[in-house]
């Protein structure tokens, strides 16, 4: 009875269109792309189908419980009765928009772009950073050690969810902190199964200078702090935390703008530029990143 509603594609078309995703992908993508043929499952419980690896992966993340509950959570500004603020569920859908751009403009892998950007802020709790850090300080006071919330999106969709996701999405999870500005990253591609999970409790331990291991996740780390900034901005205005964008300071006007789109179009310009045909992700030296807006708005 169950396999009337498992529909299996007649084998030589699958193959067909299989073949042409692989020749697709082998002329497209960069040489330092990730390739889906390299993708590591930690169980492999399913045959893969005509999707690329990292397709399927976007597509469990989305069917996943902890993905609905992205809904309901804050971005920066909570507790405020105006909905056209910005909650995660909008934060994640812009960082997967703006880092394909990029993605696509550098010859890279957009289904792991995809996957990574996703999942990426899918520990997250209600009530943003500040949350997280009350919930952390809560955790240890008990014993339980700190609660960060990109292991808590691995272990959500490893463990409790066990979706079965690729090694290099599960890496860019973790590996996604868009609170630190770097100028620039280079993947850290001797990574398995074994240094992952080890990294896993190196940062539970403090680690900081970890990097996900696939030009495509460098990407989606640079695209989730520009997915903020403006809108940030954007936001601070609509509740009356800042009066205009001139109280930005002056290097960022500068630099980059005051606008969402501004800053978007700046920052995402300047990142292809200096990363095409090169094996790592970087912005020039003229660019100086905010922090958030909350920091300058209090000064």
């Amino acid at each position: 009875m169950g396999d009337k509603y498992h529909k299996k594609m007649k084998f030589d078309l699958e193959e067909k269109i299989k073949s042409y995703i692989t020749r697709r992908e082998k002329d497209y993508l960069s040489e330092f792309a990730y390739k889906n043929e390299d993708g590591l499952r930690r169980k492999q419980k399913n045959i893969e189908d005509i999707r690329t690896k990292c397709s399927r992966d976007a597509d469990r993340i989305a069917h996943t419980r902890a993905y609905s509950r992205y809904i309901d959570k804050t971005q920066v500004f909570f507790l405020v009765n105006n909905d056209h603020i910005t909650h995660r569920v909008l934060h994640v859908q812009l960082v997967s928009k703006i880092a394909r751009t990029i993605g696509r403009a550098l010859k890279l892998n957009e289904d792991l772009i995809e996957a990574i950007s996703l999942g990426h802020d899918i520990g997250h709790v209600p009530f943003g950073h500040p949350g997280e850090s009350i919930l952390s300080e809560l955790c240890e006071k008990c014993g339980l050690g700190r609660f960060l919330h990109n292991v808590q999106g691995v272990q959500f969709l490893d463990k409790i969810e066990d979706c079965d996701l690729t090694l290099q999405v599960l890496d860019g999870i973790l590996c996604h902190n868009g609170e630190v500005h770097n100028q620039s990253l280079e993947p850290n591609r001797d990574k398995d199964w074994e240094k992952f999970d080890k990294e896993i409790e190196d940062v539970k331990k403090g680690k900081k200078d970890y990097v996900p291991m696939t030009m495509e996740g460098c990407v989606v780390r640079f695209a989730d702090t520009i997915a903020y900034l403006g809108r940030d901005i954007q936001d601070a205005i609509e509740i009356g935390l800042i009066s205009s964008d001139l109280e930005v300071p002056e290097r960022c006007r500068e630099n980059i703008g005051t606008k969402n789109d501004e800053i978007i179009n700046a920052l995402v310009i300047d990142l292809i530029e200096n990363s095409y045909d090169r094996n790592y992700i970087s912005y020039s030296k003229e660019i100086m990143l905010p922090g958030r807006v909350t920091s300058f708005a209090s000064n």
